[in-house]
């Protein structure tokens, strides 16, 4: 929208009633309510209604559906995006492979038909005939994960794209995934954008990108170019689109993976890099203008990294978080480019991918493109929701991202700190500082004898205490005020001593022992922000008298997200073996499975398929009394049937 603006179109947004408070329907000039971003019918009708003439598919599903395209045209209005004959020749990834073949690009063997997977070896791939984005993928290791993983891959393949078409190919495990970004106009002009390397990724989906590519020299890029052109040529395409490569690390050999027909979620690193605003000459070249420059004119300056930041858990597996945005506030330095469509207050539900935002840096080196990137996730405030940002700067912090060591096996490999950790020196700071800010904004708050200080006393000034949980962990600060000003911290003052130079309602400057500090600070019910040090600390304040929690059963198994249970394999009085599939959930249209954490007997099922739950749902019971009595007579270790979440 912002880019139509820029070139003077008015813009009119569609939005479901899950988006009702989003940032774009407020940004748009005209938003209009729809039942379902999936129905191609209601968007017409609405880009009709509203005088539009054109429509932009966005990065969803639509985007790369050619009967949708079709319709679009057909009612006189402008499809933003290569022919329809284009998206469906292409979204077809089996056609597509064969395709690039006759335009003499290399493929990657693969096997169309479901009986002879086994036949390409193990590993192999399963993907999805009609999509992309990681959905409707599995690797296979051995023959018998194949039949499980067709069946799932197949499912999410129809949930996401209306198609059940899945095809294997050779998995290549150590190997680098490099796109080229190709634009074409309807005169015949094609030119590429350079490569943008995506190789760092989880289930199968990609979280940094950059250009240009670290692992490329001169001739495998002038060769990657080419064939991108050369396909985008024998196919006539026109707007922006990319061809997607997988490169083999031990041979430098490349292998068409498919073109995909619509703008990258990535696209703003080529950007960055070229000057180049990819949405508006797809504006362009919708309107039938020519792209006006050949190959010889597009020029490439600097580095640029985009990290996408997630609500995920990436200390259990990846697994997508739901909750409200008590806080998102970028820093104002380092100065990137943040392309997000949420703020504090907004709410990351189960209805949509999780992706919070993309944080782009360019910068002259790549070294300073991924340090002043991590630095930017570490200054942002934010809270409320479990996110993959400490990952994030982690990974843009290695030696191996920063020697440009980014495989697609980068994460398992390499292994980057999931979670952010503070030592007790640091936490200790953090919490005293919190306790400070909270103390502050008591005596704001007061009525009564609001001039005099914390605690006074006619006699001697009293301690005080600050109930709080971190990371799990309750902790206490005792602190007294000093008649000379600041406060001494424990209760006979052996803590050291903390001085508030400044605070205000979101700021707090403190100094602890000599160690003195800005923090951002943001307060949602009972919990405090803390952003400072390379991160945000959430602290929970404790009440005075807390309310006991309800207790949990042992052999629990809980939601470890929120989800839709679409399958459950156990009954009530089966017997079930450790890692035993259980059930399995479906959120944000990827399939997980729920695994035994102990063998033993199911003595409680709570839901049904169907249901959607929340976060730490009880879905089932397994009483592992029997086995423990097993294994007492047989001399065995029993499991410890540990609550899965």
């Amino acid at each position: 929208m912002r880019s139509a603006t820029a070139t003077g179109l008015r813009t009119v947004a569609v939005f479901v009633t899950a988006d009702e408070h989003s940032m774009f329907v407020e940004e748009a000039d005209d938003a209009i309510r729809i039942d379902s971003y999936l129905d191609a019918n209601s968007i017409i009708a609405a880009a009709l209604a509203s005088g539009a003439g054109a429509i932009h598919p966005g990065y969803g599903f639509l985007a790369e559906n050619a009967d949708f395209a079709t319709a679009v045209s057909g009612k006189g209005l402008t499809w933003i995006g290569p022919s329809a004959d284009v998206i469906s020749a292409m979204g077809d990834k089996i056609k597509a492979k064969k395709l690039a073949l006759e335009a003499g690009v290399p493929v990657l063997s693969s096997v169309d038909d479901e009986e002879d997977f086994a036949s390409l070896g193990f590993p192999l791939l399963i993907k999805a005939a009609a999509g992309g984005g990681g959905k409707g993928m599995r690797v296979v290791e051995t023959l018998d994960e194949l039949p499980e993983a067709v069946q799932a891959a197949k499912r999410e393949a129809l949930a996401g794209f209306g198609d059940d078409r899945v095809f294997a190919e050779n998995y290549v495990p150590r190997a680098r995934h490099i796109e080229i970004q190709i634009l074409g106009d309807s005169h015949g002009h094609m030119v590429h954008l350079g490569e943008r390397e995506c190789s760092i990724q989880r289930r199968h989906q990609k979280v940094i990108e950059e250009s240009p590519s670290p692992y490329l020299n001169a001739e495998m890029r002038l060769a990657m170019g080419d064939a991108a052109v050369r396909l985008g040529s024998a196919i006539l395409y026109e707007s922006a689109g990319t061809v997607e490569f997988l490169v083999d690390t031990d041979t430098g050999a490349f292998f068409f993976l498919e073109v995909n027909t619509r703008l990258q979620v990535e696209h703003p690193v080529t950007e960055e890099v070229t000057g180049i605003d990819l949405v508006r000459e797809q504006l362009r070249v919708a309107h039938g203008e020519p792209l006006g420059y050949g190959q010889d004119d597009v020029s490439f300056s600097g580095h640029a990294i985009e990290a996408r930041l997630y609500a995920e858990d990436p200390d259990n597996d990846f697994l997508p978080a739901t909750g409200t945005l008590d806080v998102f506030e970028a820093a104002k330095e380092p100065n990137v480019r943040w392309d997000t469509g949420v703020r504090s207050g907004s709410v990351i539900s189960v209805d949509f991918d999780p992706m919070i935002a993309k944080v782009v840096c360019r910068a002259a080196t790549r070294t300073d493109a991924a340090g002043q990137l991590a630095l930017a996730l570490e200054r942002l405030q934010l809270g409320g929701v479990v996110t993959n940002r400490d990952f994030l700067a982690a990974v843009l912090r290695t030696d191996e991202f920063l020697d440009g060591d980014t495989t697609t096996d980068f994460i398992e490999r390499v292994n980057p700190r999931r979670v952010r950790s503070v030592d007790a020196d640091e936490m200790h700071r953090v919490t005293v500082a919190a306790a400070m800010w909270l103390q502050g904004s008591n005596r704001r708050q007061a009525v009564t004898l609001a001039n005099l200080p914390s605690g006074f006393r006619v006699g001697r000034l009293a301690t005080e205490r600050s109930d709080f949980v971190v990371n799990e962990q309750p902790t206490t600060v005792h602190y007294a005020p000093r008649r000379g000003g600041g406060y001494l911290i424990g209760n006979r003052g052996d803590g050291g001593t903390a001085h508030v130079h400044l605070w205000s309602s979101d700021r707090l400057d403190v100094e602890v022992d000599g160690w003195r500090r800005v923090y951002a600070v943001a307060r949602a019910r009972d919990k405090l922000y803390m952003t400072a040090g390379g991160g945000t600390t959430t602290i929970t304040v404790m009440p005075r008298f807390a309310v006991p929690e309800p207790e949990i059963p042992g052999g629990a198994v809980s939601s470890p997200m929120p989800g839709k249970v679409i399958d459950i394999r156990v009954d009530v009085g089966d017997v079930v073996e450790a890692g035993q599939v259980l059930a399995v959930l479906e959120a944000m249209k990827m399939e997980n499975h729920l695994r035994a954490p102990n063998s033993g007997s199911i003595i409680e099922l709570r839901v049904a398929v169907g249901d959607q739950v929340e976060k730490d749902t009880l879905l089932l019971v397994i009483d592992d009394a029997a086995v423990i009595d097993d294994a007492a007579a047989t001399g065995d270790v029993a499991p410890s049937g540990p609550l899965v979440r």
